[in-house]
């Protein structure tokens, strides 16, 4: 029988990959292409901020600029720059056990001086825009920071939305692994960029990747096939938009200029997404 779903996954980016990926999602809906009619959202990280919005119903145009935490200033990330290179370094030895990786990330994460976790939630809680979780089915990929085991928040997980948007976005050495439910968590982007593998059953699969440009294609390439979609469309960042994001993945100035590259890429990229996304089910 033919899959009827249709599923978003939206990955990993950093400060800039969530306004580039908040502009391309703006853009395709003026384009006729709403990517928030998707049965299942899976969005991690950066990716968690967007899909959070699109899954409550409002308009990613939300986010053309970075809003600020409701009476106060907007806290900046105390990045500590020292656990942060050992993290890389942690990550970029590879090696044959990924989750003893993600444990020695988690230890880097919670000894790191990275600010309070409050501020953190407080960020999130002003990007995210909501605090319940939708109706829609919005799968959020975290890590808990003591074991290394990933794992993925829904609405029947006992925290709020913007909680599991703090941990999914809590990179070790930028942002405080947030507590919750007596465990602390940390980004789902270290468990996989795209965790496209969650999508498994949607018969088409819509896949934006901030990050394409910087790492290998055989894990989405893996994880593509773990989840079987009849049709699948990737959009990555084009070479201008590799020219606005810079070197530096969290650098708020470039907050607009990327949500308008991802607008701009919204329409040379909205006849080939819509191809699919409207074709009849079972005929993709």
């Amino acid at each position: 029988m033919p899959k009827a779903t249709r599923a978003v996954v939206l990955g990993a980016g950093g400060v800039i990959g969530t306004a580039w990926t908040a502009g391309l999602v703006g853009g395709l809906r003026g384009a006729g292409v709403d990517l928030a009619e998707a049965d299942l959202i899976v969005a991690t990280s950066a990716g968690a901020i967007v899909g959070a919005v699109l899954a409550t119903g409002q308009d990613p145009a939300r986010l053309a600029t970075p809003p600020r935490p409701a009476g106060s200033a907007l806290t900046p990330p105390q990045v500590d720059r020292r656990r942060l290179g050992e993290v890389f370094a942690v990550l970029g030895a590879g090696g044959d056990d990924p989750a003893e990786a993600r444990r020695r990330a988690g230890r880097l994460a919670r000894d790191a001086e990275t600010g309070p976790e409050q501020a953190h939630l407080a960020r999130m809680a002003a990007l995210v825009g909501a605090h319940h979780w939708p109706e829609r089915k919005l799968l959020i990929p975290v890590v808990d920071a003591g074991t290394g085991e990933p794992e993925v928040f829904d609405r029947g997980s006992g925290v709020s939305l913007p909680a599991a948007v703090a941990a999914s976005t809590a990179f070790p050495g930028i942002y405080p692994p947030p507590t919750l439910n007596g465990r602390r968590y940390m980004d789902g982007g270290l468990r996989s960029g795209t965790n496209a593998d969650l999508a498994a059953g949607a018969g088409v699969l819509v896949v934006i990747e901030p990050l394409a440009h910087m790492f290998p294609r055989e894990p989405l390439t893996r994880e593509l096939a773990e989840a079987g979609a009849d049709a699948v469309v990737t959009i990555g960042p084009d070479e201008a938009t590799v020219k606005v994001f810079g070197q530096d993945l969290h650098d708020r100035s470039a907050w607009e200029p990327a949500y308008r590259a991802g607008v701009r890429q919204a329409e040379d990229t909205a006849q080939r997404v819509g191809a699919v996304w409207h074709a009849p089910v079972g005929s993709a």
